[in-house]
């Protein structure tokens, strides 16, 4: 018998009718270096793997439909509810029943967000140049509803300890928002350690988002459940999952 997929279900103080997950590497088909729940076509993984992966996590996690696979660019925009476009995107939100929201990832932070009344839910992809560039903002925006009424969720990425830039990318913070240099700490050569919760955490503090949960769980750091681009290179991709009952 098949093994069933694991999800990490967000801990977060949301209403029943907001639903999430975030899927492991554990219990696909795909076999190395994409083993086994590799969720990404785009990747080189076998398109006849990643479709049964795919209908793994929709039958354990009942979902009530194909989650909207976006093309992610590391960019700000957002999929809204009833544009069927296939253009790219790096966010999603649902405002109904029906739609699953779904980000990949491999060491880019997954933000969810909904809001208190159960009705409202989004997700974005967050890596260091999404969240630069304003991809919380923009989800944010997007619920169309009081920032102080949302609750977010920080899901797996790549760890403090793991995550070494460049001073261009710390400028590229900085520069905006002078608060955010609390995110790095100096490593060796001018180089930084950059902290996507703490940059995302701020970013959603800025917006008015005052009660964030999760994060701390790092993809590098952990091979056996999780997919790391910066650690494997050519690998596979997990993916978070939100949507409405």
């Amino acid at each position: 018998m098949n093994a069933a997929p694991e999800f990490i279900v967000p801990d977060w103080p949301v209403p029943p009718s907001v639903r999430a997950a975030v899927t492991t590497r554990m219990a696909g088909v795909s076999t190395a270096p994409f083993t086994s729940l590799n969720l990404a076509m785009h990747v080189g993984d076998d398109a006849v793997a990643v479709a049964e992966n795919r209908r793994r996590v929709r039958a354990a996690l009942e979902l009530p439909s194909e989650p909207r696979w976006l093309m992610q660019v590391h960019g700000t925009t957002v999929a809204m509810p009833g544009n069927n476009e296939t253009g790219s995107a790096d966010a999603a939100v649902a405002f109904e029943p029906g739609q699953v929201c779904a980000v990949l990832v491999a060491d880019c932070l997954p933000v969810f967000l909904a809001n208190r009344a159960g009705d409202r839910v989004g997700l974005a992809h967050a890596g260091w140049r999404g969240l630069a560039a304003g991809v919380v903002e923009a989800t944010v925006a997007a619920l169309a509803t009081d920032p102080a009424e949302l609750v977010a969720w920080l899901g797996p990425a790549l760890g403090p300890t793991a995550f070494e830039v460049g001073a261009e990318v710390r400028e590229a913070f900085v520069a905006s928002r002078p608060e955010a240099a609390g995110a790095f700490s100096r490593s060796v050569g001018g180089r930084f350690l950059a902290d996507l919760s703490a940059l995302a955490r701020g970013r959603l503090s800025a917006c008015g988002v005052a009660e964030v949960h999760g994060g701390g769980q790092c993809t590098f750091s952990d091979p056996a459940r999780f997919y790391s681009y910066r650690r494997d290179g050519r690998t596979g991709r997990m993916a978070a999952l939100a949507w409405l009952a």
